[in-house]
């Protein structure tokens, strides 16, 4: 396991030079949350690069707030208006998806990983290749090419450190232990704005009411994967490649209260838990300054205050999404690779209003169907694979969602 080992370059005690920073996904949920720890402590930290997508305006106001020496846009469209906002300074302007590469393997001492979707993979990996530590926010990056990812950062002895808070809790609850005495490692889920509702008002769910999170503000893409439970789905996967654990030994748990964010039970009957208020900017500032603390303005937890805390056992039937994404994970293969683009594109139908909500994971039931037939679910070789495989998913996807569309046959409800 590659999680929190690594080359020593990166363990930088007080008083040396600043740590440097790149930041992938800087104007987004991570990103936002990410800035704002960089900023109350400008010390400690020099921002070497940050990447953004579309939003040209934010990603300016974010480079001249934590004065990043390079900034890259990875829509075209939108360097000019990035590059008049930043005129009269030093920092250096690209667009582009070399661009975001550029940025992503700019000389560092750390990357953050926070860009959403599969458009994440390739920078990452070019980090990861060059042997960079990796705060990874983005669960593509493993659930689209786990295998390559995780051969990468073993062969250049880089460290990997995640930030999604289920997998930060059970990094810190391992405490270095032997994965080989775990019996099971748990991740909680919220169970999302539906957990109470009845499977026929989860069909006619609105894109509002799913994007109604009741503990976590984040994008839209994963506050559609909260509703729907895939990211739980996508989390375990993601665990599995992380942490090295056999698909057997993970499980997940719904626990509305969204303290207890991952548990980790050993063979001698013992369980380790990491707990903390839903506020992203504890597992970020726990990978900024690995293997030391820092303070944050998270809302600190009180247990007595809170009164109870309680847990369900997921509902597969209601929320089927997750049962698809735990027969990937154990079937393995490229069918976590199939999952994930056939998601990403059901759920950006969705937010657009051509389907409904449980059209979504009807969608991806069928993408799975498919790429089991035709041979597109083998085993991903390497990233490019893994990145072909993803291509080929995303185009059938919104073929069949063309054509159903055109033939009135989408799934509204």
């Amino acid at each position: 396991m590659t999680t929190g080992a690594g080359s020593e370059q990166f363990t930088r005690p007080r008083g040396r030079a600043p740590k440097r920073i790149v930041l992938l996904g800087a104007t987004g949920s991570i990103g936002r949350s990410t800035v704002d720890l960089l900023m109350r402590d400008p010390e400690s930290y020099s921002v070497a690069a940050i990447a953004g997508g579309r939003d040209h305006a934010a990603l300016a106001r974010t480079a001249l707030a934590v004065k990043a020496e390079f900034v890259a846009i990875r829509d075209e469209d939108g360097y000019a208006a990035l590059k008049e906002a930043l005129s009269g300074t030093n920092i250096q302007v690209a667009a582009g998806r070399e661009a975001v590469i550029e940025a992503a393997t700019r000389e560092a001492d750390l990357v953050v990983s926070a860009i959403v979707g599969a458009a994440g993979v390739e920078p990452t990996h070019a980090a990861l290749s060059l042997g960079r530590a990796v705060a990874l926010a983005n669960k593509e990056c493993l659930v689209c090419a786990g295998a390559p990812f995780m051969r990468m950062a073993h062969d250049k002895n880089a460290r990997l450190l995640p930030i999604d808070s289920e997998h930060n809790a059970i990094f810190q609850a391992l405490g270095g232990e032997d994965v080989s005495r775990i019996e099971k490692m748990t991740i909680t889920a919220s169970g999302g704005p539906f957990r109470s509702w009845s499977k026929e008002a989860i069909a006619a769910a609105t894109v509002e009411q799913a994007l109604n999170h009741p503990n976590w503000a984040m994008g839209p893409k994963n506050t559609i994967d909260s509703a729907t439970l895939m990211n739980k789905g996508l989390e375990l996967i993601e665990a599995h490649h992380i942490f090295g654990v056999p698909a057997e030994k993970l499980d997940v748990i719904v626990h509305p209260q969204s303290i207890v964010h991952g548990l980790v039970s050993f063979a001698d009957g013992s369980v380790t838990a990491g707990l903390a208020r839903p506020d992203m900017r504890v597992p970020i500032a726990h990978c900024l300054a690995y293997p030391e603390r820092i303070e944050t303005p998270a809302p600190r937890l009180d247990l007595v205050a809170l009164g109870a805390l309680t847990f369900e056992k997921p509902d597969l039937e209601r929320f089927p999404a997750l049962g698809l994404a735990l027969e990937a994970m154990r079937a393995g293969g490229g069918l976590p690779t199939v999952l994930n683009a056939a998601n990403e594109i059901a759920v950006e139908a969705f937010l657009s209003g051509r389907i409904g909500f449980s059209g979504i994971a009807a969608h991806v039931a069928d993408a799975l169907d498919a790429a089991l037939q035709d041979g597109t679910a083998r085993e991903p070789a390497t990233v490019e694979d893994a990145l072909a495989i993803d291509h080929i998913v995303r185009e059938r996807s919104r073929g069949a969602l063309a054509v159903n569309q055109a033939s009135g046959m989408l799934t509204l409800q």
